[in-house]
């Protein structure tokens, strides 16, 4: 059971960080989702895993039990995550709708303006208005 679990923390957190790396808003958005995904597979399995044990102890005195404390911080993570997820989506569309493109590595055009190519002609720079 620890070695699927170990496993899912692990292919979760090599396609967040593969998506993180890409060139767009959307894939960086699912990586951060996989990334938190991660993190809360592995708060859930600090908590011993455990099947069918109750999460508080019994009256009787029996030493089996699983903590509950895992499952409230993955809890309150995931509400977390939902929220800021929700709020990236909002801000990479906005970013969108101003930039009419999605990648993040967007160049300055005032940048992309002063350097002229190398077929130009001062004239027609001039011409332009880039000279």
């Amino acid at each position: 059971m620890e070695v699927i679990v170990a496993s899912t923390v692990a292919v979760l957190t090599a396609g967040g960080v593969y998506l993180l790396l890409r060139l767009r808003t959307f894939p960086v958005i699912l990586g951060l989702a996989l990334l938190s995904y991660a993190v809360n597979v592995f708060l859930f399995a600090s908590g011993r895993l455990a099947i069918d044990q109750s999460p508080i102890l019994s009256k009787y005195g029996e030493a089996t039990y699983t903590d509950p404390l895992p499952q409230a911080l993955v809890l309150t993570a995931i509400v977390i995550s939902f929220g800021m997820t929700a709020v990236l989506v909002i801000i990479g569309l906005a970013a969108y709708l101003e930039a009419d493109s999605d990648r993040i590595d967007i160049h300055d055009e005032a940048d992309a303006a002063a350097t002229p190519d190398p077929g130009e002609t001062p004239e027609s720079l001039e011409a332009e208005g880039r000279f």
